[in-house]
């Protein structure tokens, strides 16, 4: 514990960064010693300066901040994991800039499992929502850790996918632990804090102010052993977690979408900057040498329309619907059926979830 309150009460100090942490870490070796130093010894490290240890000096108990935010940990349900601990990550480590401290709310062992991050645009088209959705629950299946930012739209999508399949995620905060952001996906939030893990390196109480995000978008790069954008603008906050990826030397991966959609020119750049394309689960899994044949037969096998036992008129309908939209008139055409019997099974499908229908008495393949 009182390691913990070193590393916590350091990392506390207003205005000190997580560079010139490391910076003092590197001098003195532990927090201990830093909290116990003198603003002389202090000053003498190359890069620090007067503005970044004036916090330190300004109250009497440089060890009451860190106590007070273990006890709102406590009050919260949360761990404090900190850089020397058993669970802190050692893949986090790898970073240039690892956070000192994570405040961590859930399953905190999934911190040491293997995870693939998913990330992609807030304003999602429903085909990036589908594949988001469908890769996560097909990654969750293969026993690893979907990691994501719990923003809307493709992370939300992320962690939703591992959830409905009993998967593990774990969703990166650029904001206090307290603090849920957006509020759109607070039953999301509690899902992930009650079966998967939500990790914040700012204390509780921190707001979600913009420039937070890029260095959250570290961790989720640092969490995992490669990142998915799964549809992106060009410059997006998803395309600097991919560059992050590639920095730290993990496999970056995109999947293609339509030509003609801006939302998907960050993923097509990345292709043509040498990404791997991903068509199915099998191109992350077998790039990352997770080599699990009979998990992914059976995503294949259960993947497959046939085995879910569907009437022989719904399966050859099915045959003719493509993943995108088309009109009914053409269906009807492609089918020979009578409109009475497409209607009906256009209606059973729906319901299953497995067609989507669209205005413009059109309708495509979920």
């Amino acid at each position: 514990m009182a390691e913990t309150i070193d590393w916590l009460s350091l990392n506390l100090v207003p205005g000190l960064g997580v560079h010139s942490y490391w910076r003092l870490i590197g001098r003195f070796g532990s927090p201990d010693v830093v909290l116990k130093s003198s603003r002389k010894d202090l000053l003498r490290v190359d890069g620090i300066r007067e503005k970044q240890i004036a916090g330190l000096f300004s109250q009497a108990d440089p060890y009451e901040s860190g106590q007070q935010e273990l006890n709102r940990m406590s009050v919260l349900g949360a761990d404090v994991v900190t850089y020397d601990d058993p669970f802190y990550p050692e893949l986090l480590k790898q970073l240039t800039d690892p956070p000192p401290v994570l405040y961590v709310l859930g399953r905190k062992e999934l911190l040491l499992t293997r995870g693939v991050a998913m990330v992609g645009s807030r304003a999602a088209t429903t085909y990036g929502q589908r594949v988001a959705f469908s890769f996560a629950g097909s990654l969750a299946d293969l026993g690893l850790t979907v990691v994501s930012g719990l923003a809307l739209g493709i992370d939300a999508q992320s962690h939703a996918g591992a959830l409905s399949r009993g998967g593990n995620t774990i969703a990166v905060l650029g904001c206090g632990l307290d603090v849920v952001y957006p509020r759109q996906n607070n039953s999301l939030y509690q899902r992930v804090a009650k079966h998967g893990l939500l990790v914040s390196e700012y204390p509780s109480g921190t707001r979600p102010e913009g420039f937070r995000f890029p260095a959250r978008n570290r961790i989720i790069a640092g969490l995992s052993r490669g990142v998915v954008v799964v549809e992106a603008a060009k410059k997006s906050g998803s395309l600097i977690t991919a560059q992050m990826a590639l920095d730290y030397n993990r496999e970056v991966f995109a999947v293609p979408g339509q030509v003609d959609s801006f939302k998907s020119e960050g993923a097509h750049y990345l292709l043509q900057q040498g990404a791997k394309l991903v068509q199915r689960v099998e191109d992350i899994v077998e790039e990352l040498g997770f080599e699990n044949v009979a998990a992914l037969e059976a995503i294949n096998k259960n993947g497959q329309p046939e085995d879910c036992d569907l009437d022989p008129d719904v399966q050859s309908l099915l045959k003719h619907i493509d993943a995108y939209p088309q009109l009914r008139e053409s269906l009807l055409e492609k089918s020979e059926m009578s409109p009475a019997r497409v209607s009906e099974l256009l209606l059973f499908l729906e319901l299953d979830g497995l067609i989507e229908m669209l205005p413009g008495d059109m309708l495509r393949k979920v």
